[in-house]
């Protein structure tokens, strides 16, 4: 998210994770912008490993943070959703708006649809994350059988970013 309105301990746990996957090797790689987005390149930053931004221009709130090393910039969110899922090992979603929910979904679909390998999906922060997961098996699995069971596998739920990175 680019927003700051989620509590400090989501930006904390954002931090610390890309902070213990950059002293693994892993490229942190974000869409570039304020938020939890910069909690990321942060803690990638500051362990001195990869900190990249894909950045999206927007004539509001979107600016790179100063924690990326590396970025690009893209006009079309199309574009920049390509380039993230074509460079990426797993997918990390914290809490986030319109766009966190937009890539969390367009990543399970391609993975669902074979359309690019299995990757590991994690959502991060139970309390945000388990409504919109209750709603997926309720409307969507369980009512309108709009998905198989097996869909619901495609990603896993945890709280914490030791979870996560575990």
């Amino acid at each position: 998210s680019a927003r700051r309105g989620f509590h400090r301990n989501v930006y904390r746990e954002a931090t610390q994770l890309a902070y213990k996957l950059s002293k693994t090797g892993f490229a942190i790689i974000t869409g570039g912008g304020p938020g939890i987005m910069e909690a990321a390149n942060k803690g990638a930053y500051q362990a001195g490993g990869q900190s990249v931004g894909l950045n999206i221009k927007l004539s509001h709130e979107q600016r790179t943070n100063k924690y990326v090393k590396d970025w690009e910039s893209f006009k079309y969110f199309f574009t920049r959703k390509v380039m993230l899922a074509f460079s990426s090992k797993a997918y990390v979603f914290f809490p986030g708006g319109f766009g966190t929910l937009d890539e969390f979904t367009e990543i399970v679909t391609l993975v669902q649809t074979k359309r690019i390998d299995p990757i590991p999906i994690i959502l991060v922060n139970k309390e945000y994350w388990q409504p919109f997961l209750v709603w997926v098996y309720e409307c969507l699995y369980k009512k309108n059988k709009a998905i198989d069971n097996d869909d619901m596998g495609l990603y896993h739920l945890v709280d914490t970013s030791d979870e996560a990175f575990a």
